[in-house]
């Protein structure tokens, strides 16, 4: 794994310990509802659509939680999402948001830093946001897991909030880290969000499952 020096700012010690207290699913404050689970199989996209194959994306619910397990890319590369608005033209609502993560090295445990990626952050941007570390291999022990937590995506009222975590084993041999990666952010719409896609940034999603829950 080769990690990016521009673009970064170590944090402290002390900053570490007072940034990591992020979110979890756990936190939501409310029951899971299961609604869809999709499947990858050399798929170049999963997308979740109101109303479409069950799904349900709408204001049945004020808080929605998508959740990945064992995200394997075809080629090594950054796992990344995007909204559309209900009428809207496809996935490039502008989002504003944040990225930092934690890593360490597998083998000895050296290299322990959290970092802020100011390379992943967007600013009223239309392009999809990336919530993982630097290019996720194709080994199967480096398949990516994680959530995302939509939130209020119905209103007409409000920006749509978000955040995620994802956890990415990353790199090779004694050069293989783990990441713990955070994001926040919000797509600046007032109009409704009904539909969600991920993909990687090049190649298909060989295997993995996304699951949709509502929040009640």
């Amino acid at each position: 794994m080769t990690l990016p020096t521009s673009g970064l700012i170590t944090v402290n010690d002390r900053g570490a310990r007072a940034a990591t207290t992020f979110g979890s699913v756990a936190a939501a404050g409310g029951n899971m509802v299961f609604i869809k689970k999709l499947t990858a199989s050399s798929s170049g996209t999963l997308s979740f659509v109101d109303g479409t194959s069950s799904v349900v994306l709408d204001s049945t619910y004020k808080e929605y939680i998508f959740t990945f397990k064992d995200m394997h890319p075809s080629t090594g590369a950054n796992f990344a999402f995007q909204g559309n608005a209900a009428g809207g033209s496809g996935y490039n609502e502008t989002i504003t948001s944040t990225f930092f993560y934690a890593y360490l090295k597998e083998s000895d445990g050296s290299d322990g830093t959290l970092m802020y990626n100011t390379g992943r952050d967007l600013a009223q941007s239309t392009s999809f946001h990336t919530i993982s570390a630097d290019n996720t291999g194709t080994d199967n022990d480096l398949a990516l897991s994680g959530y995302l937590h939509l939130f209020n995506p119905s209103s007409t009222t409000f920006v749509k909030h978000f955040i995620s975590r994802v956890s990415n084993p990353n790199g090779s041999g004694s050069s293989t880290y783990m990441c713990d990666c955070h994001s926040a952010g919000y797509f600046n719409t007032t109009s409704a969000i009904d539909e969600i896609q991920f993909k990687f940034a090049s190649g298909n999603i060989d295997a993995g499952d996304i699951c949709l829950y509502g929040i009640l």
